[in-house]
């Protein structure tokens, strides 16, 4: 078989799937059939706008939370740890090991770590001048 490598200038959602196919087979064949599963927890005003919330998804039996954001109008209520305890009670009903996420310097890490997160680790420079940190935690069933 005779590979090659190319750049492509614009790459396609065709290209992307192209390349997650066998990864996922891939994965699969090592750690199990997985699907994930998106959750989002809706911050409302009153005329029924979403001004924020938290989305993530539920993948092997880990919550991911991609994103959260509470309005600037409603910061210091304690809506983000309601959404946060919101959050981990789904995880614990689709009985997830745990939950990890990831956040800038500029952003909320001591937010997480008051709630019990752990740092695994971080980016120095990412964007430049800052850091970027990922978080976890684990959940037991018994809490």
């Amino acid at each position: 078989m005779n590979l090659r490598i190319e750049q492509s200038q614009d790459p396609t959602d065709e290209e992307r799937q192209a390349i997650l196919l066998p990864l996922r087979a891939y994965n699969t064949s090592k750690a199990g059939v997985t699907v994930p599963e998106p959750i989002a927890l809706l911050v409302r005003d009153e005329h029924d706008e979403i001004l924020g919330g938290l989305y993530g998804r539920v993948f092997y039996q880990w919550l991911f939370i991609e994103l959260l954001s509470v309005p600037e109008q409603g910061r210091g209520q304690g809506i983000g740890s309601k959404l946060m305890q919101m959050a981990e009670a789904l995880a614990r009903e689709k009985e997830c090991v745990g939950i990890w996420l990831d956040t800038f310097d500029f952003q909320a890490p001591g937010f997480y770590k008051k709630l019990g997160y752990s740092e695994l680790g971080q980016i120095v420079d990412y964007p430049p001048g800052h850091k970027r940190f990922f978080f976890q935690k684990r959940l037991t069933n018994d809490a």
